[in-house]
């Protein structure tokens, strides 16, 4: 008898030619936000987007294709854009990250989760990837590891400096 391990996940696009997930364990909310509402903070790791005040909160936003080494949604939209916002939970933090387009809730069997393979994808993604599915129309689904997205060394190169730890510190 076989034993199916289901796991919910929102799928999202990643630069228009990815459909990555995220486990819906850790997403608390999703809405849209205008780029003129986001309080930019000066020094900032590029991929950090600003704040916003949400309900009360000050919600870090990071641009998630920006992380991944990715030209930032920012350029490639004009300044009153919305864009999507995913809210994700990890450990009592909040991160709030900018994405392109929220696809669906898709339920997978874990089982059938590859492992992550160094050739599939970049130098950049490689460390945010948990694993992939291979879609019934042969797409591949990155599964994102949430921890590795609040763990980041988000600045360029592997030295970790007073911007880095003072963001990493205000999760």
């Amino acid at each position: 008898m076989k034993t199916e391990n289901k796991q919910r996940y929102l799928s999202l696009t990643l630069k228009d030619q990815y459909i990555a997930l995220i486990t819906l364990e850790h997403v608390q909310e999703i809405f849209t936000i205008d780029l003129t509402n986001i309080c930019r903070v000066p020094q900032m790791p590029s991929c950090v987007v600003g704040v916003y005040n949400w309900r009360g909160e000050m919600l870090w936003l990071v641009d998630l294709e920006r992380m991944f080494g990715y030209l930032p949604l920012g350029s490639q939209t004009d300044l009153f854009s919305k864009l999507m916002v995913i809210k994700l939970q990890y450990q009592g933090k909040s991160l709030g990250i900018l994405v392109r387009e929220i696809r669906d809730i898709e339920n997978l069997d874990i089982q059938f989760m590859k492992s992550p393979d160094e050739h599939l994808f970049s130098l950049e993604l490689s460390p945010f990837v948990q694993g992939y599915f291979i879609s019934p129309s042969e797409e591949i689904l990155i599964s994102l590891n949430t921890k590795a997205i609040f763990q980041a060394q988000v600045g360029v190169g592997n030295q970790k400096d007073d911007k880095e730890r003072y963001f990493m510190d205000c999760l």
